[in-house]
């Protein structure tokens, strides 16, 4: 097996967990947040930086490295490890998402998708087939089988049809599939429609995948939605596998999700919004580029243990983002990452110590959401 994952104890309030993800490059405990480095780099930041943040496993994008630098080349630097200088695992995702939100820019069949590159309109085609070839040649730990990613909201008929083909597809990724060293994880998909999630579940547990990806959720629904699906999806995936809620990462989810039995997350969203000069705080999010932050000399978050947090300022950090310089935006991206991460060494933490509901629930009377 490419992998291998072992609970090692399981809390006694919730579906909650802790485990040993196995892969080729380490060992990594869950449950898991991946910083994602969707072009091979986690934006503004070294391999070096992610390690020190407290990043263990990091995730990248198929489509993206498909359009460029082309997964032939990275196969010939050695690989996505070696290209990108990065000694953990990484995961890769199917680039089913990346290609179905392209919209009128991709026409779906049976035999799979072809669409026009966002960089420059040229025509492309992949198939569950293209997606396990350019995973292979990138070489992550584990990969994820092609999928059809339903909108919301969508009709049961039109969630019922991409659940379907991702089951058909689902095969022909297992068949395609050969590299020992990789591990491929199906993708449950269905939509808010119970029926289909649950039926996706059994189509996919039947298959014997390694581990299971929950796909289709997080894509403009209501959080509570997405917690009610959790609800009744987790209890009827395989217990000893892992389970990867794909495109979560917001602190209050991120507890949610591990409260219901989630053991892998990914997201752009801390990355992304740093960016912009918005970070997040154990009160909850905090726009520094504002004005009213001009001669806030306090830290980004006092409670928070990073290297922004150590030694600048908010008015710092604000001068340097409305100057437009790259460190301010390194700095944002870096305390938000380690923000994340630290969240996640918590999590494990409290439900090793046995007060992880404690925790989830003090932590979200502080933390003031959107």
């Amino acid at each position: 097996m490419a992998i291998g994952f072992t609970i090692t104890k399981e809390d006694d309030r919730s579906t909650a967990r802790l485990g040993l993800l196995n892969t080729p490059h380490g060992t990594v405990q869950t449950p898991i947040f991946m910083p994602v480095g969707t072009q091979a780099t986690v934006k503004t930041m070294t391999p070096h930086e992610v390690r020190d943040c407290g990043g263990a496993m990091v995730l990248s994008n198929t489509y993206h490295l498909y359009l460029r630098p082309g997964h032939n080349l990275v196969a010939e630097a050695g690989g996505l490890h070696n290209f990108m200088r990065w000694d953990g695992p990484i995961l890769t995702d199917s680039g089913g998402f990346q290609v179905f939100s392209l919209g009128p820019l991709r026409k779906i069949t049976d035999q799979g998708v072809t669409f026009r590159s966002h960089i420059d309109g040229s025509e492309h085609f992949f198939s569950p087939e293209t997606s396990m070839d350019i995973q292979m040649a990138l070489g992550a730990d584990v990969v994820m089988a092609f999928d059809e990613c339903a909108p919301y909201p969508c009709s049961y008929e039109d969630t019922r049809s991409a659940m379907q083909r991702t089951t058909r597809w689902a095969e022909r990724c297992r068949a395609r599939h050969d590299r020992e060293d990789q591990a491929l994880f199906g993708i449950i998909q269905g939509g808010m429609y119970r029926d289909l999630r649950l039926q996706s579940a059994a189509e996919l547990a039947d298959m014997d995948f390694p581990g299971h990806g929950i796909g289709g959720l997080s894509v403009g629904e209501p959080k509570s939605m997405m917690y009610e699906v959790l609800d009744y999806l987790v209890p009827a995936m395989p217990r000893e596998k892992p389970r990867y809620l794909m495109g979560v990462g917001s602190p209050d989810c991120l507890l949610e999700g591990v409260y219901r039995g989630i053991d892998m997350f990914d997201c752009v969203l801390a990355t992304r919004i740093a960016r912009n000069g918005t970070v997040f705080t154990r009160q909850g999010k905090l726009v520094v580029r504002n004005a009213e932050y001009a001669r806030d000399f306090k830290p980004l978050d006092p409670a928070c243990d990073c290297y922004t947090c150590r030694n600048f300022s908010r008015a710092y950090i604000r001068h340097l983002i409305k100057a437009n310089e790259i460190l301010g935006i390194r700095l944002t991206t870096l305390h938000n990452l380690r923000f994340v991460l630290r969240l996640m060494e918590d999590i494990r933490a409290a439900i090793a110590g046995d007060y992880f509901v404690e925790y989830k629930d003090d932590f979200l009377k502080q933390f003031k959401l959107d």
